[in-house]
Formats: structure tokens, sequence, C-alpha cells
């Protein structure tokens, strides 16, 4: 665990030196500012601070130390989750703007450091549900940054910012689109968002960027969850450069995608290196990820990684999902009482605030034993093992399976299995029968039937189908993971636009 009197350490000296206002600042990113953002980016945390308070002490009106110093709070908090720590953090949101605002005026790093700071802490927010404030951030920092796009448009780091926010504001679930169109005129779409970060990352080395490692890696996520190119989401990220034995934030990155695009076994080999010892600021969801990933391929040693991450995490966020995959794992082993044990846990810890906890406290509370065939096709197909699942349930009779979301299930499972061998006629046959019998149902196979045989036709160039299809999944309702999948086929949508 992350010693508490270092937290204290870390706290009083990044607020201390804030205070610092010796004149106008000016911001050099030089060789020693780099050095510092590197050990931010490896989570080195504690020597990150040390060296932020020395170039301080060196240079008292460098800036870039208010800018690098918001990164430690930001990782320190966002990786944490703990609620306390966030509290204590978020006052140097306001000392950090109020001392950019004695900077440079004729450098491009002084709205850009301070748009910087508001996205940082809206994400935060977002992350504790405080959801309006955290909009009246991203508000903020989107009209500096359009400002500082007037003043500097050769600077490269407008379009960094400006991309992100621009793919990923047309893809808003609903239900906090009320927020966004109350206080801000932000519009955008994947499309623009994705060819502003890729003018980064062509001219971004020419321009001396710092920041490039950071826009590849986003860049990755915005192909991955905004373009719905899972192949060029991993493509990009291989030329990140990343070291994943070296450093736990590269590890969580690489894994992150690793498990989204079938490269599970890359992933736990990823997880099971990544260094842990005191130089770096704890990071107990990777070990939920690791003890996902193994169980995934049925392995039974999951339950000790997922124990450990719910003995270390200090966050409200996975613990039901955790103790809903400790459940599954009882389940393989032919312990349904430690299963039953289990879904009561879930029932009693965590929130519900985000989808897969709301779905496993769901599951919890029906109380219904999942039928194992289906939960081994289920988690072979998320692993990656795409032809092991399709064994299962061809193996599987259907007439067996009497309960009507049972049979909506095996026919959603068959078609992502068929999907991941890319035998895309099979897989949009049973993608229809699913969506044909189950849009009624509060299950979420329906509607994630849609989205991808959306995007199974786009992959094919078949647009118009694509477009019924992500329509189709926006009319279509269930209780389960409705704001991400709606929000996949929102992005779909603008993509074909």
């Amino acid at each position: 665990m992350y010693p508490i009197a270092l937290r204290f350490l870390l706290t009083l000296v990044g607020s201390c030196w804030l205070w610092t206002a010796a004149g106008a600042g000016y911001f050099a990113y030089h060789e020693r500012a780099r050095l510092i953002y590197e050990r931010i980016t490896e989570l080195r945390l504690a020597e990150a601070t040390t060296l932020i308070a020395q170039l301080q002490k060196d240079e008292p009106d460098n800036l870039a130390a208010v800018h690098l110093a918001n990164y430690v709070d930001f990782f320190t908090v966002y990786v944490s989750e703990d609620v306390q720590t966030y509290r204590r953090l978020k006052v140097n949101r306001e000392l950090r703007l109020k001392r950019l605002a004695d900077g440079d005026t004729q450098s491009p790093y002084l709205l850009y450091s301070q748009a910087e700071i508001r996205l940082h802490w809206a994400l935060l927010k977002f992350r504790f549900e405080d959801y309006l404030s955290a909009f009246t951030d991203i508000n903020r920092a989107h009209k500096l940054l359009l400002k500082n796009e007037a003043r500097f448009p050769h600077f490269i780091g407008n379009k960094k910012d400006l991309g992100i926010l621009h793919a990923a504001v047309g893809t808003v679930p609903d239900n906090y689109r009320w927020a966004l169109e109350l206080i801000s005129s932000l519009e955008g779409t994947v499309e623009q968002g994705k060819r502003e970060v890729e003018m980064v990352l062509r001219d971004g080395a020419a321009a001396d960027f710092p920041f490039m490692q950071e826009t590849q890696v986003l860049y990755s996520f915005l192909l991955l969850h905004l373009d719905g190119r899972p192949k060029a989401a991993w493509a990009a990220l291989e030329d990140a450069q990343l070291r994943p034995k070296e450093t736990p934030l590269h590890a969580f990155v690489l894994a992150n995608v690793a498990m989204r695009t079938g490269r599970n076994e890359a992933a736990i080999r990823w997880l099971s290196a990544a260094p842990r010892d005191q130089r770096f600021f704890p990071i107990p969801f990777l070990d939920y990820m690791l003890g996902v990933a193994k169980l995934r391929r049925l392995d039974p040693s999951a339950k000790r990684h997922l124990l450990s991450f719910l003995a270390a995490t200090k966050g409200r966020h996975y613990i039901k999902e955790a103790h809903q995959k400790m459940g599954w794992a009882a389940l393989l082993e032919g312990r349904p009482l430690e299963y039953r044990r289990q879904m009561r846990l879930v029932t009693q810890k965590g929130t519900d605030a985000a989808g897969g906890d709301r779905n496993a406290l769901r599951e919890a509370t029906a109380g219904k034993i999942p039928q194992l065939d289906l939960l081994r096709a289920r988690l072979r197909y998320d692993g990656g093992y795409y032809q092991e699942g399709l064994d299962l349930l061809n193996g599987l009779t259907f007439s067996t399976l009497t309960d009507a979301t049972n049979q909506l299930e095996y026919t959603y499972r068959k078609g992502r299995l068929l999907q991941g061998l890319e035998r895309y006629d099979a897989a949009l046959a049973q993608f229809n029968t699913t969506i044909a019998t189950g849009a009624e149902n509060p299950a979420f196979f329906a509607c994630n039937a849609a989205l991808q045989a959306g995007l199974v036709e786009e992959k094919r160039r078949r647009y118009p189908a694509a477009k019924r299809y992500f329509q189709r999944c926006l009319a279509i309702h269930p209780d389960e993971y409705r704001t991400g999948l709606h929000q996949q086929a929102k992005a779909g949508l603008s993509r074909l636009r």
C-alpha cells in the first residue's frame, strides 16, 4: 500500500510551492521537465513529486511544474479512487489555475495548461459522479482551447485535446446530454476528432511536442471505443513504444486494449510481469484485470487475483463485479453454495454507479444461476478463444434451454463467436434472430446484437445496412449496458455521416 506519510508529503509539498508566485511565469518543458513527466507516466509519483519540488526551487517561475503537478494529482486520484484523497487534492485545482493566470501570455502553453487542468479534473469528477461540475469544466476547457487555437493556430497541443473532445461529444449518452446542452456549445464528430489527433501524430515529433506518447495512447482508445476499429486501435498502440515490464501504467494500457481485442494471453503476460514494488504508485485494478483475464481461460487461479483486488482497493467501482466473477469461478468448480455467498456480497458491497457493477447487482437480485455452458462460452468469447467457445455451443442442445433468456443468450453468444471468427453471414443470421426475439427482453443481448451487426456491415462497407442496425440498437432499451451500447451506436452513426 502507498504509505500514508508519503501521500501527505506529496500534498503538502505540492500545496506549498503553489503559493510561490515570484513574478510572471514562463513555460519550459526542457529535459528536466520531460524527465518528471516520464516519471509520472511510469507512476513513480513520489519521485516525480520530489523532482517537481526541486524544479520549483531552481526555477520558481517555470509554470511547467504547475502543469506537471496536476498530472500527479490526477493519477493519484484516478488510480486510487479514494474519495478522501479526491476531496483533499481537489483544492489544488483552483490554486493552480490562479498560479497559471500569472503566466506568459505569449506562450501557447498558458491557456493549454489551464484547459488540461480542467479536463483532468472533469474526468475525476465523472469518476465521483459530480456530473454538472464536470461538464462545466469541459465547457471552460473547450473555450480555452478555441481561444488558444485562434492565438496560436500552429500549436499542436490544441489538436490533441480538441480532437478527443470533438470525437467524444457526438456519443454523449442521452442521460447526460441535458448537462452538455445546458452549459456548452461543444459540437463535433468522431471523424473530426480523429483527424485532429492524427494531425498531432503526424506533426508532433517535428514540433517537439512533449506529450506524444500520451497522444498515441489516447488515439488508440479513440479508435477502440469511439471509432469501432479494434485492429486499428491495437496497431496504433504497437507504435507507442510502451514498456509494460518497466511500469505498471504501460502494462495497464496494453492489457486493457489486449483484453478488448482478443489477446487475452498477451494481457496475462503483461499483467503478471508488471512491476509492483514501492517505487510505483499501486494499481489494485491490475489484480482485477488479471483475475478476469485468467477467468476467461477458465483458470482457477483467477480467484487469488480477485481477492487481492478486493483487499487492496479503496475505490467504489468494480467491487460488485469482482464478487460476481468470484461467484462464476465457484460455479466453474462445481460450488453453487459459494456462488450464492458471493452473490450476497454483491448486494452488500460497493456501488452500482457503473454499468458492470449494476449488471452484477441485477444478476444477484434475480437469484438465477447462470447456465454453465453459456457462461463458459461467454468467458471464452471475452478472452478471444472463439473456436473453443463455438465448440461448446455446438455441443449444447438448444432444445434443452427451456428458459427464454437462455435461448436468447445462446443465439447472441453464437453470433458473437462467429463474428470473432469472421464468419460474418452466419453471425448476422444469429444476430437477426436475437434482435427479432429479444427486443423486449430486459437483457442486453438484442441491443448489442444490433450494434454488432452494424459494425459487421460497416466493416463490409454496406453502409445503409449498418445505419439501419445502429438505429435499431438505439431503439432497444435494455436494463443492462444501455448507456455504453447506445454510445457506440451513436459513434457508428457519426462515422457514417
